[in-house]
Protein backbone atom coordinates (compact mmCIF):
# COMPACT_ATOMS: atom_id res chain seq x y z
CA UNK A 1 0.00 0.00 0.00
CA UNK A 2 1.45 3.38 -1.05
CA UNK A 3 1.97 6.10 1.57
CA UNK A 4 0.81 9.69 1.07
CA UNK A 5 4.43 10.60 0.43
CA UNK A 6 4.70 8.03 -2.37
CA UNK A 7 1.41 9.16 -3.90
CA UNK A 8 2.50 12.80 -3.89
CA UNK A 9 5.78 11.86 -5.55
CA UNK A 10 3.94 9.86 -8.21
CA UNK A 11 1.60 12.77 -8.94
CA UNK A 12 4.54 15.16 -9.18
CA UNK A 13 6.37 12.94 -11.67
CA UNK A 14 3.20 12.50 -13.72
CA UNK A 15 2.78 16.28 -13.94
CA UNK A 16 6.42 16.73 -14.90
CA UNK A 17 5.96 14.14 -17.62
CA UNK A 18 3.30 16.29 -19.24
CA UNK A 19 5.58 19.32 -19.55
CA UNK A 20 7.13 19.62 -23.09
CA UNK A 21 10.88 19.03 -23.04
CA UNK A 22 12.89 22.05 -24.27
CA UNK A 23 15.59 21.69 -26.91
CA UNK A 24 18.84 20.80 -25.14
CA UNK A 25 21.90 22.97 -25.94
CA UNK A 26 24.79 21.31 -27.74
CA UNK A 27 27.04 19.33 -25.39
CA UNK A 28 24.56 19.26 -22.49
CA UNK A 29 23.60 15.62 -23.13
CA UNK A 30 27.23 14.50 -22.93
CA UNK A 31 27.74 16.43 -19.68
CA UNK A 32 24.60 14.93 -18.20
CA UNK A 33 25.62 11.38 -19.15
CA UNK A 34 29.03 11.91 -17.55
CA UNK A 35 27.44 13.21 -14.35
CA UNK A 36 25.02 10.26 -14.28
CA UNK A 37 27.86 7.77 -14.72
CA UNK A 38 29.74 9.37 -11.80
CA UNK A 39 26.64 9.16 -9.60
CA UNK A 40 26.09 5.48 -10.42
CA UNK A 41 29.73 4.77 -9.63
CA UNK A 42 29.37 6.47 -6.23
CA UNK A 43 26.34 4.29 -5.44
CA UNK A 44 28.28 1.14 -6.30
CA UNK A 45 31.10 2.33 -4.06
CA UNK A 46 28.93 2.83 -0.97
CA UNK A 47 28.38 -0.87 -0.16
CA UNK A 48 32.10 -1.54 -0.59
CA UNK A 49 32.96 1.27 1.80
CA UNK A 50 30.47 0.04 4.38
CA UNK A 51 31.78 -3.50 4.00
CA UNK A 52 35.36 -2.30 4.46
CA UNK A 53 34.36 -0.26 7.51
CA UNK A 54 32.61 -3.21 9.14
CA UNK A 55 35.56 -5.47 8.38
CA UNK A 56 37.87 -2.93 10.02
CA UNK A 57 35.72 -2.97 13.16
CA UNK A 58 35.77 -6.77 13.25
CA UNK A 59 39.58 -6.81 12.86
CA UNK A 60 39.92 -4.27 15.66
CA UNK A 61 37.71 -6.45 17.83
CA UNK A 62 40.01 -9.45 17.46
CA UNK A 63 43.26 -7.47 17.76
CA UNK A 64 42.31 -5.56 20.90
CA UNK A 65 40.17 -7.84 23.09
CA UNK A 66 40.73 -5.64 26.13
CA UNK A 67 38.71 -2.88 24.48
CA UNK A 68 35.79 -5.13 23.61
CA UNK A 69 33.68 -4.42 26.66
CA UNK A 70 34.04 -0.68 26.34
CA UNK A 71 32.94 -0.79 22.72
CA UNK A 72 30.17 -3.34 23.20
CA UNK A 73 27.12 -1.13 23.57
CA UNK A 74 28.47 1.43 21.13
CA UNK A 75 28.87 -1.23 18.45
CA UNK A 76 25.32 -2.42 18.91
CA UNK A 77 24.03 1.14 18.53
CA UNK A 78 26.31 1.63 15.55
CA UNK A 79 24.92 -1.51 13.97
CA UNK A 80 21.38 -0.20 14.24
CA UNK A 81 22.47 3.15 12.81
CA UNK A 82 24.25 1.65 9.82
CA UNK A 83 21.35 -0.71 9.30
CA UNK A 84 18.97 2.24 9.08
CA UNK A 85 21.22 4.11 6.64
CA UNK A 86 21.71 0.97 4.59
CA UNK A 87 17.97 0.42 4.34
CA UNK A 88 17.45 4.00 3.17
CA UNK A 89 20.33 3.94 0.69
CA UNK A 90 19.92 0.45 -0.77
CA UNK A 91 16.26 -0.35 -0.41
CA UNK A 92 16.28 -1.62 -3.97
CA UNK A 93 19.06 -4.18 -3.44
CA UNK A 94 18.00 -7.12 -1.29
CA UNK A 95 21.35 -8.83 -1.75
CA UNK A 96 23.29 -5.88 -0.36
CA UNK A 97 20.91 -5.48 2.57
CA UNK A 98 21.12 -9.20 3.35
CA UNK A 99 24.91 -9.14 3.32
CA UNK A 100 25.18 -6.12 5.60
CA UNK A 101 22.49 -7.49 7.91
CA UNK A 102 24.56 -10.65 8.28
CA UNK A 103 27.58 -8.58 9.23
CA UNK A 104 25.51 -6.71 11.84
CA UNK A 105 24.51 -10.04 13.36
CA UNK A 106 28.16 -11.09 13.49
CA UNK A 107 28.99 -7.90 15.36
CA UNK A 108 26.17 -8.54 17.82
CA UNK A 109 27.41 -12.10 18.37
CA UNK A 110 30.89 -10.81 19.16
CA UNK A 111 29.47 -8.40 21.73
CA UNK A 112 27.54 -11.28 23.31
CA UNK A 113 30.58 -13.57 23.44
CA UNK A 114 32.69 -10.83 25.00
CA UNK A 115 30.12 -10.03 27.69
CA UNK A 116 29.78 -13.72 28.59
CA UNK A 117 33.48 -13.64 29.54
CA UNK A 118 33.15 -10.51 31.67
CA UNK A 119 34.10 -10.90 35.36
CA UNK A 120 30.92 -9.04 36.32
CA UNK A 121 27.86 -11.27 36.75
CA UNK A 122 25.58 -8.39 35.75
CA UNK A 123 27.43 -8.02 32.43
CA UNK A 124 27.14 -11.75 31.76
CA UNK A 125 23.41 -11.48 32.38
CA UNK A 126 23.33 -8.56 29.95
CA UNK A 127 24.80 -10.87 27.31
CA UNK A 128 21.96 -13.33 27.90
CA UNK A 129 19.47 -10.48 27.49
CA UNK A 130 20.97 -9.79 24.06
CA UNK A 131 20.39 -13.44 23.18
CA UNK A 132 16.76 -13.22 24.27
CA UNK A 133 16.28 -10.17 22.06
CA UNK A 134 17.91 -11.85 19.05
CA UNK A 135 15.87 -15.08 19.47
CA UNK A 136 18.36 -16.82 17.18
CA UNK A 137 22.08 -17.43 17.67
CA UNK A 138 24.93 -19.07 15.80
CA UNK A 139 26.80 -22.18 16.94
CA UNK A 140 29.54 -20.26 18.76
CA UNK A 141 27.09 -18.30 20.89
CA UNK A 142 25.05 -21.43 21.65
CA UNK A 143 28.22 -23.23 22.72
CA UNK A 144 29.25 -20.29 24.92
CA UNK A 145 25.83 -20.26 26.56
CA UNK A 146 26.06 -23.97 27.36
CA UNK A 147 29.52 -23.42 28.83
CA UNK A 148 28.08 -20.62 30.97
CA UNK A 149 25.26 -22.89 32.12
CA UNK A 150 27.70 -25.58 33.20
CA UNK A 151 30.56 -23.50 34.62
CA UNK A 152 29.44 -20.04 35.66
CA UNK A 153 30.11 -19.47 39.38
CA UNK A 154 26.96 -17.37 39.78
CA UNK A 155 23.72 -19.35 40.17
CA UNK A 156 21.58 -16.45 38.93
CA UNK A 157 23.59 -16.28 35.72
CA UNK A 158 23.11 -20.02 35.26
CA UNK A 159 19.38 -19.76 35.77
CA UNK A 160 18.87 -16.91 33.30
CA UNK A 161 21.11 -18.72 30.82
CA UNK A 162 19.04 -21.88 31.19
CA UNK A 163 15.90 -19.88 30.44
CA UNK A 164 17.47 -18.48 27.27
CA UNK A 165 18.67 -21.92 26.16
CA UNK A 166 15.24 -23.42 26.75
CA UNK A 167 13.85 -20.89 24.28
CA UNK A 168 16.48 -22.02 21.76
CA UNK A 169 15.84 -25.73 22.28
CA UNK A 170 14.50 -26.13 18.75
CA UNK A 171 18.20 -26.33 17.84
CA UNK A 172 19.28 -30.01 18.24
CA UNK A 173 22.73 -28.90 19.46
CA UNK A 174 21.19 -26.81 22.25
CA UNK A 175 18.72 -29.54 23.17
CA UNK A 176 21.47 -32.15 23.47
CA UNK A 177 23.57 -29.73 25.50
CA UNK A 178 20.73 -29.23 27.97
CA UNK A 179 20.37 -32.98 28.46
CA UNK A 180 24.10 -33.41 29.06
CA UNK A 181 24.09 -30.51 31.50
CA UNK A 182 21.85 -32.31 33.99
CA UNK A 183 24.59 -34.39 35.61
CA UNK A 184 27.02 -31.44 35.63
CA UNK A 185 24.90 -29.27 37.91
CA UNK A 186 25.50 -29.05 41.64
CA UNK A 187 23.13 -26.23 42.54
CA UNK A 188 19.72 -27.51 43.70
CA UNK A 189 18.07 -24.48 42.08
CA UNK A 190 19.58 -25.21 38.68
CA UNK A 191 18.89 -28.94 39.02
CA UNK A 192 15.24 -28.21 39.75
CA UNK A 193 14.97 -25.72 36.88
CA UNK A 194 16.56 -28.19 34.46
CA UNK A 195 14.08 -30.87 35.50
CA UNK A 196 11.24 -28.45 34.75
CA UNK A 197 12.74 -27.64 31.34
CA UNK A 198 12.99 -31.33 30.45
CA UNK A 199 9.34 -31.84 31.35
CA UNK A 200 8.33 -28.77 29.35
CA UNK A 201 10.28 -30.04 26.32
CA UNK A 202 9.13 -33.61 26.95
CA UNK A 203 12.71 -34.67 26.33
CA UNK A 204 12.80 -38.44 26.87
CA UNK A 205 16.59 -38.55 26.63
CA UNK A 206 16.75 -36.74 29.95
CA UNK A 207 15.32 -39.74 31.85
CA UNK A 208 18.67 -41.50 32.36
CA UNK A 209 20.57 -38.36 33.44
CA UNK A 210 17.76 -37.48 35.85
CA UNK A 211 17.82 -41.00 37.27
CA UNK A 212 21.57 -40.71 37.72
CA UNK A 213 21.11 -37.42 39.55
CA UNK A 214 18.36 -39.00 41.64
CA UNK A 215 20.71 -41.72 42.92
CA UNK A 216 23.62 -39.43 43.76
CA UNK A 217 24.23 -39.38 47.49
CA UNK A 218 24.85 -35.65 47.64
CA UNK A 219 21.64 -34.67 45.79
CA UNK A 220 19.32 -32.63 47.98
CA UNK A 221 16.33 -34.64 49.26
CA UNK A 222 13.85 -32.01 48.13
CA UNK A 223 15.37 -32.12 44.66
CA UNK A 224 15.13 -35.91 44.64
CA UNK A 225 11.38 -35.59 45.20
CA UNK A 226 11.19 -33.06 42.39
CA UNK A 227 13.12 -35.36 40.04
CA UNK A 228 10.83 -38.27 40.86
CA UNK A 229 7.83 -36.14 39.92
CA UNK A 230 9.56 -35.08 36.72
CA UNK A 231 10.35 -38.68 35.79
CA UNK A 232 6.70 -39.61 36.22
CA UNK A 233 5.72 -36.80 33.82
CA UNK A 234 8.31 -37.98 31.31
CA UNK A 235 7.31 -41.64 31.42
Amino acid sequence: MKSNYDKENEQLWNLMGEVPAPEAPAGMRADFDAMLDNYKASLREKPRRLHAFLQHLKDLWHIQPRLQLGYGIALVLLAFGIGYITHRSFSGSNEQISQLSKQMQEMRNMVTLSLLENPSASERMRAVEYVNEAKKVDHKVAEALLTTLNNDPNVNVRLITLEALANLAVDPFVREGLVQSIVQQESPLVQSALADVMVKLQEKRSVKPLQKLLHKEDTNEAIKNKIQQSLLKLS
